[in-house]
């Protein structure tokens, strides 16, 4: 991973799951680290477990949804290197539970966090590098940004909007020598797992039906070699990349096997 060496790279939801694993091995690869994160004592404790090694490793609080503050961010990271190389749009939240049941208010901060938390970091970052003439923007969406997952119908809003938005992006950035990728995790081993509001779900009946997942130091070795590729569409586990290409192949056939699934689902109530 030697293009990273001495790279200025901000990452959002850097405190903990993909994002912390993304900072570890790009400060291992002498990345200059300016890390972003709402839970302020998770952030600075992991910021400071980087720099403990002898990397770089700034640590910023930050709510994605503050335009002006995640403008600030890049802004200040541009005074004090002159560039930025990367930005890693990652902070995002989840929330499991059938839409009949949701608060406009589930709907709202799942959207506000997971879309215009990447929104936010493509605005204030894209002009920058544009005028600059280089950059790379890596957003996060997920398994459920390619393919229609039930039972959590505003996350699937909020990561099929990203996969769009990175994908038209990158068409527009390519003559600008911006680079644009977007990475679909399926199921990684994160706090996510933990904190994700469920709704009118049972966490110990859920946990029955859960298959294994992928820890997060291996998630991010496959986002750090597909971004190192330039990959448009970075895939993480096999169920992401065999879901793909059934959603490709027949469209019908995923809504079934979803559709199954949800059956099994409902038996948690």
């Amino acid at each position: 991973m030697g293009i990273f060496q001495d790279k200025i790279v901000i990452v959002t939801g850097a405190a903990s799951g993909i994002g912390k694993a993304v900072c570890e091995q790009l400060s291992k690869a002498g990345a200059k680290l300016v890390m972003a994160d709402i839970n302020e004592a998770l952030l600075k404790e992991t910021a400071q477990s980087i720099s403990k090694g002898g990397h770089y490793a700034k640590p910023v609080v930050l709510d994605v949804r503050d335009f002006p503050a995640v403008k600030k961010m890049v802004d200040d990271a541009v005074a004090e290197h002159g560039r930025i190389d990367y930005i890693f749009n990652n902070a995002g939240i989840g929330l499991m539970g059938e839409a009949r049941y949701f608060e406009y208010d589930d709907w709202k901060k799942v959207i506000d966090i997971n879309l215009y938390g990447v929104v936010n970091g493509v605005a204030a970052a894209y002009p920058v590098m544009v005028k600059q003439g280089f950059g790379h923007i890596v957003n996060t969406s997920s398994l459920a940004g390619i393919v229609p997952t039930p039972v959590e119908v505003s996350y699937v809003a909020s990561k099929y909007a990203i996969v769009g938005l990175s994908n038209a992006l990158r068409i527009e950035g390519e003559d600008l020598g911006v680079k644009v990728s977007v990475v679909c995790p399926g199921l990684i081993d994160t706090p996510i797992q933990d904190s994700i509001k469920l709704i009118k779900v049972d966490k110990e009946k859920l946990k029955t039906i859960a298959p294994k997942f992928m820890p997060a130091p291996d998630c991010a070795r496959v986002i750090l070699a597909g971004v190192e590729k330039n990959r448009a569409l970075i895939l993480v586990t096999g169920l992401t990349k065999i879901s793909w290409v059934l959603q490709r192949i027949s469209p019908a056939l995923i809504r079934w096997l979803w559709k199954n699934n949800l059956k099994k689902f409902r038996e948690l109530y």
